[in-house]
């Protein structure tokens, strides 16, 4: 099912340094919320985080995608779709300062806070690829209301801040990420074993990125399916809309 149309804008972000970037901003149907930003995966703010954006409408959050590319020279959207797509991803993502990725995110989570449609002041942090990792590292270092990590690469090195993440989290991988190793996964699974309000999803088959329907080369479509109607779940139970 395609996620409905929402209403959207061009939201002005400013980070901890000063610096000014834009994010992708869109409404659920009722014009107001709790906050959600979605973190971009290694393609930029794509078609594809924007249908995220839509399906988070879909559940009654507003959504924020920021632009993480904004500090880079070169292609800060690369079309999944597009000819050589994938090195040129990398090569954009190769000239990200990563601990400041991080800081722009964490900037962004606090910026939606401030967004008139937001209710209560409530925002959490969704992410894919490169966003997984990122949500991972604003969980750990700030104070999301909630965070959903998507295969995030960065993570299993940075388990060293799993005791500095308080909110809820949710990890989703595939058994056949090429991306992140087994014993990696594994490593994630044990730093969090046990912790309440949190979840580790492993999905039989899929490959990274399983969730990018625009991306023929990784997505999954039983393993997307399976791992969206966890993530509803859990934001039902850890963050309502």
């Amino acid at each position: 099912m395609l996620p409905t149309m929402s209403n959207s804008r061009e939201e002005h972000i400013r980070g901890d340094d000063g610096h000014e970037f834009t994010g992708y901003l869109s409404l659920p149907e009722s014009g107001s919320g709790p906050g959600m930003v979605v973190i971009q995966e290694i393609f930029g703010v794509t078609d594809y985080i924007k249908g995220v954006c839509a399906r988070l409408n879909d559940l009654g959050y507003v959504a924020l995608a920021p632009d993480l590319y904004s500090r880079i020279d070169g292609e800060s959207v690369i079309d999944e779709r597009s000819e050589n797509a994938l090195p040129r991803a990398f090569g954009s993502m190769q000239k990200l300062d990563m601990g400041k990725a991080a800081r722009d995110s964490a900037s962004t989570v606090e910026h939606l806070r401030t967004v008139s449609e937001v209710r209560d002041g409530r925002a959490g942090i969704i992410g894919f690829c490169l966003g997984g990792g990122m949500a991972y590292l604003v969980a750990a270092a700030s104070e999301p209301d909630v965070a959903v990590c998507y295969y995030g690469s960065a993570i299993p090195g940075n388990l060293d801040k799993a005791a500095d993440v308080h909110c809820p989290v949710l990890f989703e991988f595939g058994d056949a990420d090429e991306y992140i190793t087994a014993e990696q996964r594994a490593a994630v699974a044990d730093a969090f074993e046990g912790r309440p309000h949190t979840e580790f999803h492993l999905h039989h088959g899929p490959n990274h990125a399983f969730d990018n329907h625009n991306a023929e080369i990784f997505h999954h479509p039983e393993a997307a399916a399976a791992a969206w109607k966890e993530t509803t779940a859990f934001l039902e139970r850890e963050f309502p809309a």
